[in-house]
């Protein structure tokens, strides 16, 4: 069922106030609070590649905050085992049977610092989880939760002892980013606020609204000259001589999903193609392999990906029905 015009404006003007709240956690940052929040409400997740210190934890812990959901921090390191991240059975004497504890992984925000420092075995528990939305162990299967966000961070420097993340793995991110470091303004505003005691954000609304908010996402109409532009934009990575793997079909349904979060955050109640081309690179660059060649040369997806979106004509409609 398309989402009503009245549903988008309710939409668009939560998917702010929610933005607003995270903001204050992490200045100077809106276009990254807004990216990370509309891949929240697509069911999707989030891979940050930054320097120490930016606000990666602060941002996770801001989104469960203002949710009213819970949040929990996994520390990614060579030693961590799947049971750490998952969770065990462990035999109860007194009771005579097995009992389940229940790892990090069973929250709303998950926070996965630094997934390139464990092992592909470590990895590939956190990967399942997220692609399954669920944890099966000894046979009985136990949902995670609703909502589910993942935001695994990777460091781009001291790359010694890590284990990079597969191609294969890194499709399962709806989008890769970075937040960067601050502006001048936001900088100052930070070591001015330094002295004073800084409080937890309080609860704006509850888990179950960032639920509403994704099936009213899936509402947004998406015109077929939009699917068309997607594909054609999908189609020119795989056909790029400097790829020597393209963006997958499941690269090309995190784009739609993202667009139609993206589309009713701005109050509308269909995909524009503008849309695609503000989201593109975060959903898509990440999932692309180059050619050694290329690498060498310094090419780089992002590159690739912003001269396919002027080589390939957009749509001239606006994308309404």
């Amino acid at each position: 069922m398309t989402i009503a015009p009245e549903q988008a404006r309710w939409f668009a003007d939560t998917f702010a106030l929610l933005a607003d709240h995270i903001e204050q956690s992490i200045l100077g940052k809106r276009h990254i609070v807004e990216l990370v929040l509309a891949t929240a409400v697509s069911d999707g997740h989030v891979l940050l590649e930054d320097f120490p210190g930016t606000g990666k934890t602060a941002l996770a812990r801001a989104i469960a905050q203002t949710i009213d959901g819970s949040s929990s921090r996994i520390q990614f390191t060579p030693d961590l085992l799947p049971g750490d991240v998952t969770g065990i059975t462990v035999y109860d004497q007194k009771k005579g049977e097995f009992e389940f504890h229940s790892g990090p992984i069973f929250a709303n925000v998950v926070l996965a610092d630094e997934i390139n420092r464990a092992s592909p075995k470590t990895q590939s528990a956190l990967l399942e989880v997220m692609e399954e939305g669920n944890v099966t162990i000894d046979g009985v299967t136990r949902p995670v939760g609703d909502p589910f966000l993942v935001i695994a961070t990777q460091n781009p420097i001291e790359q010694a002892g890590t284990y990079r993340l597969p191609e294969a793995q890194l499709d399962r991110f709806m989008i890769k980013t970075s937040i960067g470091y601050p502006d001048e303004a936001a900088t100052l505003r930070i070591l001015q606020g330094v002295v004073k005691a800084k409080p937890a954000l309080p609860a704006l609304v509850t888990v179950d609204t960032l639920v509403t908010m994704s099936d009213l996402a899936r509402g947004v109409y998406v015109n077929p000259l939009i699917f068309d532009y997607i594909m054609r934009v999908v189609d020119a990575t795989r056909r790029a001589t400097e790829v020597r793997l393209g963006v997958s079909v499941r690269g090309a349904l995190a784009l739609s999903r993202l667009s139609m979060a993206w589309a009713a955050s701005r109050g509308r109640s269909f995909v524009t193609p503008d849309d695609i081309r503000d989201l593109a690179v975060p959903a898509l660059a990440h999932r692309l392999v180059l050619e050694p060649e290329a690498e060498f040369d310094g090419v780089t997806a992002v590159q690739i990906v912003s001269q396919i979106l002027l080589d390939v004509p957009a749509p001239r409609e606006n994308g309404a029905a």
